[in-house]
């Protein structure tokens, strides 16, 4: 029903709305440069206690997947995603970083046969004009490498999100959930202790509330309502709600920090919201109906009962 599609893609939206209050948290609660041990305490603790909740181990092919999918989606996008918040202004970062839903359509017609559509295009190339309006500013710098660390972060992030979609496992989402984020932690464990060494000897209260805050609803819960919106979302329709992350980011630098919000800013931030419905709305037919989901299905033939034991046999 179109009302339990709604619902989904506004829990589903909830993942990038919180990601987005990310900048807020790093900046007046945790200790300034130290991003990867963020990254770190947001993944590893959250992912532990997840495992730990869920008592449930991967099995089989699921050790090796769990550790693909953990390191796309949280160990080597957040590797990226630091050396291009370190090489480049913030807006470039979040402009390049806009791209990947885009990826990800072009990714999601390759590996999953999804339809990728000119409303589609045209979304996402809306979608990076508005991002690029929001945050991005006149005398931004450009750092070749620096955009290459954020084309690769949204690159292995529209990967991980389409292998998501095309590895789903049979056990209980919030244990894969776990087993991604303990992967990604486990991965960027090393690297953290390389460039920033070991964790500073005293923490504050909010120090200790910051990193709470990321562990347990930027990651623990965020990332739970992300996986679930891959499972029973197309890719195209999840990707794209990633593009609400820079746009919370602004509000609340504006509501809770008090930074001044400019007339191309809102007009970026309408154009950001305008491409996400677009990319939400149902194809339509060629001749112009719209494609409407039933769960009223005509009895299946002989021959389609033989397929379909044939391709359940196969993916076993």
């Amino acid at each position: 029903m179109l009302s339990n599609r709604l619902a989904l893609l506004l829990v589903t939206a909830l993942a990038p709305a919180l990601w987005g209050s990310t900048y807020l948290v790093t900046t007046e609660l945790l200790p300034p440069d130290r991003p990867l041990l963020a990254a770190v305490l947001r993944a590893l603790p959250a992912g532990l206690l997840l495992v730990a909740l869920t008592r449930r181990l991967p099995r089989g092919s699921w050790w090796w997947r769990a550790l693909v999918l953990g390191s796309l989606n949280i160990g080597v996008f957040f590797a990226l995603l630091f050396i291009a918040a370190y090489r480049l202004p913030g807006g470039v970062a979040a402009t390049v970083g806009a791209v990947q839903p885009l990826i990800a359509a072009g990714l999601a017609a390759g590996l999953l046969g999804e339809r990728l559509s000119p409303r589609v295009l045209l979304a996402g190339l809306a979608g990076v004009a508005g991002v690029s309006l929001l945050v991005l500013r006149a005398d931004a710098r450009l750092d070749p490498l620096g955009v290459a660390a954020a084309l690769g972060g949204a690159a292995v992030m529209a990967l991980g999100v389409a292998l998501s979609k095309k590895w789903t496992s049979p056990a209980p989402l919030l244990a894969v959930t776990g087993w991604q984020l303990v992967a990604g932690g486990v991965v960027l464990l090393p690297l953290a202790l390389l460039v920033e060494g070991p964790p500073p000897a005293t923490l504050t209260g909010e120090n200790l509330a910051g990193y709470a805050y990321l562990a347990i609803i930027g990651s623990a819960l965020a990332y739970a309502l992300w996986f679930r919106g891959i499972r029973a979302l197309s890719t195209t329709n999840v990707t794209f709600l990633g593009l609400l992350s820079p746009l919370v980011a602004t509000t609340l630098g504006w509501a809770v920090l008090d930074q001044r919000l400019t007339a191309p800013q809102v007009l970026g931030g309408l154009v950001v919201l305008a491409a996400l419905v677009a990319a939400q709305a149902r194809p339509r037919r060629r001749g112009g109906e719209r494609v409407v989901a039933t769960s009223v299905r005509p009895p299946a033939s002989p021959d389609e009962r033989a397929d379909r034991a044939r391709r359940a046999t196969l993916t076993r």
